[in-house]
């Protein structure tokens, strides 16, 4: 029985559109009012109390979003692009986006935040995968600003829609023979999509189990290969597993994007996460609940009974198992993170502004800065590239930002507001810096093999710069 609490006014989920968010809508269902935020319109069907457009890579979208909620659910990832054209890595566009999130929570008062993340092999927290180490980030990036977190760290999740599974089925009903590399070999403790909402919900209703942190999974513990011969067996199936010991990484990316058709961007952390054992070591939040989870066969039987019971129309309504996150618009625009050092004592207001005195000195002949109050111009032999206006009133002493003005690199659009920024997270010993919804003046091949490369080759100057500094 859960501990008696005030009711929630209303639960924001980020990431409702994806497969566990959808299952979360379907099992709360008049119990509370949702909020469900996403960056397109809202899927046919869901029953939600208010749709709300969110892209989480906006602070000012975030904040705006959670108002009004008591509660928040965060199920995002980045690891698919979110751009025409995004630079950088999926664990710097997770952060921001949990950043934000964080930040927009505490604007808005929302007392707790519950989250789905990765399960910390072995409860260590150095030499993780990117994947993992990103999951572990986002945890403490949400905790950072105020809001009480409830982390709930799980492995691969069994049910329809999901990225692992999709990818495991699709291995096993397209192969009759399939190679078995060392990966195979790693333990995981799968848990099925059901169990993972039941226990969700159970955390938003729970008080008491703010603050904390949990190992989810099933009742089993697995290697790769047994899951591979167990699920084959549900669907009639007996592939020959044929064991290759030497089987690199890079191959295993490689045939698992060819016969899943999985985007190579989503399969490379996953597979890189498959050196580290996903065993849930304390399953004390579902000794509690009283909830210890279907075994591995229920769990993927159920998940394809969902599957089949789809009429094709239905299943247009539904997301693709790698679908890339809806753009704003058919324009072409780009996104650009990057992770640079920070000297000791500095924030990123102080970043900007070297940034401005940096940038001449380092390009005498390309460039000059040209300042006057909080807009600066980038022009070169007389011709103005670039405007950036200084946000005073959105900026802070760990977030300094710029929005993009024109110039004759940069194309204004009504609806996008192109912006560049520099911040800093809590806890985080280094800078961030971000080029969001910029849509180039210039055509787009000559933009892609000119002003994207000059701009990554800046900041990795700059990045430089930062670290004698």
């Amino acid at each position: 029985m859960n501990e008696s609490g005030p009711a929630p006014r209303s639960v924001a989920i980020a990431g409702v559109s994806g497969f566990v968010g959808r299952a979360l809508v379907e099992a709360l269902g008049s119990r509370m009012p949702i909020i469900g935020l996403g960056r397109g319109d809202a899927p046919r069907g869901m029953q939600v109390a208010e749709w709300r457009k969110c892209d989480l890579f906006s602070l000012l979208d975030a904040e705006n979003a959670l108002r009004g909620a008591d509660l928040a659910v965060y199920l995002v990832h980045s690891m698919l692009p979110s751009a025409t054209l995004s630079q950088g890595n999926f664990e710097d566009f997770d952060l921001i986006a949990a950043d934000n999130f964080a930040r927009g929570c505490a604007k808005n008062g929302v007392r707790k935040i519950v989250y789905l993340g990765g399960l910390v092999p072995g409860g260590a927290k150095e030499n993780l995968s990117k994947h993992l180490q990103s999951r572990l980030e986002v945890e403490r990036a949400l905790s950072s600003h105020g809001a009480k977190v409830t982390a709930l760290r799980a492995g691969m999740i069994i049910g329809t829609g999901g990225s692992s599974f999709e990818m495991l089925m699709r291995l096993v009903e397209r192969l009759p023979w399939m190679l078995t590399p060392q990966w195979t070999e790693t333990k995981t403790q799968p848990i099925a999509l059901s169990d993972v909402v039941k226990l969700i919900i159970y955390c938003i209703e729970s008080p008491s189990l703010e603050t904390q942190a949990f190992d989810i999974g099933g009742p089993e513990v697995l290697t790769y290969k047994e899951m591979i011969a167990r699920a084959a067996a549900v669907v009639g199936k007996k592939p020959t597993l044929i064991p290759v010991p030497l089987f690199s990484p890079s191959l295993s990316r490689l045939w698992v994007s060819l016969i899943t058709g999985a985007p190579k961007s989503l399969v490379a952390p996953l597979v890189q996460s498959l050196k580290h054992e996903m065993i849930a070591d304390d399953r004390r939040l579902q000794e509690e609940a009283n909830l210890p989870g279907l075994s591995f066969e229920e769990s993927v039987g159920r998940a394809l009974a969902q599957r089949e019971a789809r009429t094709e129309e239905k299943q247009a309504k539904q997301p693709k198992a790698y679908a890339s996150p809806p753009q704003q618009n058919s324009d072409r625009y780009v996104r650009s993170v990057q992770r640079l050092a920070l000297p000791n004592g500095k924030n990123a207001k102080w970043a900007g502004e070297e940034y401005l005195r940096w940038l001449p000195r380092v390009l005498p002949f390309l460039f000059k800065v040209q300042t006057e109050g909080d807009t600066a111009s980038f022009r070169m032999l007389g011709v103005t590239l670039l405007v950036l206006v200084y946000a005073r009133d959105r900026s802070t002493e760990d977030r300094g930002l710029f929005f993009i003005r024109g110039g004759a690199l940069a194309r204004a659009h009504p609806l996008r507001r192109g912006r560049f920024e520099f911040r800093t997270v809590p806890g985080a010993p280094f800078l961030l810096s971000a080029v969001h919804d910029f849509e180039p003046a210039l055509p787009w091949i000559i933009y892609a093999y000119t002003q994207a490369i000059v701009h990554l080759w800046v900041m990795r100057a700059f990045g430089r710069h930062l670290r004698r500094d």
